[in-house]
This record gives C-alpha cells, structure tokens and sequence, in this order.
C-alpha cells in the first residue's frame, strides 16, 4: 500500500534511500538476508579455498575445478539475498556487464565440463583462471571507474 502511495503521489524509487529500496526488494527480513548473504559468501571462500587445496592432491584437477566454480557460485548467488534475485539478474544482464556475465557463465560451465566430460586438466585449469578474471571484471563493474582506473593502471605497465 506504501509503494502505491509514493507512486500515486509521484514519489519515484531513486528518492527512496538505499536502506528501504533494499527492504522493498524481497519478503525476507533485513537481518534474515543480511544472514544468509554472510552464509553464501563464506560457503563460497570455503570451496574455493578447499578446491585450492585439493589441487595439489593426485587427480585433484577434477575435484579443484568442481569446488572452486561452486565456491564462485556461491559467492555470486549470496548477493541475491541482498538485493533480490529478479534485482540481481537484471543488474548481472545490463548493458555494462553483460559481457562480463556472459563470460563468466560460459567460464563455469566450460570448467565443469572440461574437468567432469572432457577430462582435460590443462583446459579445466585454464577455464579456472578465465573464470578468476571474468569474475574479478564482473565485480569491477559494481565500483564507480574502478575498471578505467585497471585498464589504465594495465596500460601503463605494458608501455
């Protein structure tokens, strides 16, 4: 009733302040998201970490590449809890990071099946590192400029 009131009154979203733009997204209590956005993310370093830790062990390509894509998906799937999934996938498809999206999707399914169909280690470990700086663009996208101030810092180390 609260929404259709600010609307009727032509109050719009972006007067509204971060906190109650977050609390309109989704039934869940703030607390309630804020937990289960903490337990995502620490589930996500969790597998990573163990994925890094399996690869050292005989074969550990396989299991390397499994945890450390469910660690990444983890990590991108807790901030649903913030912001609401249907909120988060329109961000994840906006024009300025749908490529970044898009390659790291194709980066975790690609690490999955090099390492669990094709069972080729080297491609698996390769589709690791493009899903680490797919993801690491991807998150650079949410900082004002900080993706102009890597390419520039990028550039000026190889001129």
């Amino acid at each position: 009733m609260e929404k259709l009131r600010r609307v009727l009154s032509g109050q719009d979203d972006e007067e509204q302040g971060l906190t109650a733009q977050v609390l309109d997204a989704s039934s869940l209590s703030f607390n309630t998201r804020l937990k289960w956005f903490a337990i995502c993310f620490v589930c996500g370093i969790f597998f990573s970490i163990l994925g890094t830790g399996l690869l050292w062990l005989p074969g550990g390509i396989k299991l390397f590449a499994v945890f450390y894509t469910l660690g990444n998906i983890a990590a991108l799937a807790s901030t649903c809890f913030l912001m609401g999934p249907m909120k988060q996938l329109k961000k994840m498809f906006e024009t300025t990071r749908l490529l970044a999206t898009v390659i790291m999707l194709l980066c975790f399914i690609l690490t999955l099946c090099a390492a669990l169909w094709w069972h080729k280690k080297g491609l698996a470990l390769l589709f690791c590192i493009l899903q680490f700086l797919s993801m690491t663009w991807y998150s650079l996208s949410y900082i004002p400029y900080a993706r102009d101030a890597v390419i520039k810092c990028c550039s000026s180390l190889l001129s």
